[in-house]
């Protein structure tokens, strides 16, 4: 049996012998496709959670503000070896996640944070929580405290953060 011919759909003499597949995002972030299924687009509430890569280029962008693709592969380098354009196709990516914002007014573009670090803390901190504590604060604290020691600072922010919380439980009973 003979396959049908290609058909020529755009009228410029040439038909399609293959179909291509974007599977970057798979490669970028692995946990972005899960094989046999579709990938599903982050709703428009939630930003997508950040790749380690991503989350350490965000880090450089919170830290130093608006950088440019050279600044923020040069404070990279300093604990890790990463190309320029490395770095360039993952704050494209980061840009089409709506991570990070770009700023293409200047010969160098400049990108920033698109979400405040506090709120991608929070995010992360919120899937962990569920996935792998069942959403128990508790155990998350408890295994947190045991892994590492936290400073005498730390703890009295921790403690004042749970009567603050305390407080706002009373107010509501």
């Amino acid at each position: 049996m003979t396959s049908p011919a290609p058909v020529d759909e755009r009228g410029d003499g040439l038909a399609p012998t293959k179909v291509f597949v974007d599977s970057t995002n798979g490669f970028v972030d692995p946990e972005a496709v899960v094989p046999g299924e579709m990938p599903v687009k982050p709703s428009k509430s939630q930003p997508p959670r950040p790749t380690p890569a991503e989350l350490e280029i965000l880090s450089v962008l919170w830290e130093h503000g608006p950088s440019s693709v050279r600044e923020v592969q040069a404070h990279l380098a300093k604990s890790r070896s990463s190309g320029y354009t490395t770095v360039l196709k993952l704050l494209q990516i980061m840009a089409g996640k709506g991570l990070v914002t770009r700023d293409a007014s200047e010969r160098s573009h400049v990108y920033r944070a698109a979400i405040a670090r506090e709120k991608t803390q929070r995010q992360l901190v919120n899937d962990l929580l569920e996935r792998a504590f069942g959403g128990s604060a508790s155990q998350l604290i408890m295994q947190a405290l045991a892994t590492r020691r936290a400073s005498p600072q730390e703890m009295a922010e921790i403690r004042r953060l749970l009567e603050r919380t305390g407080e706002k439980d009373d107010d509501r009973h």
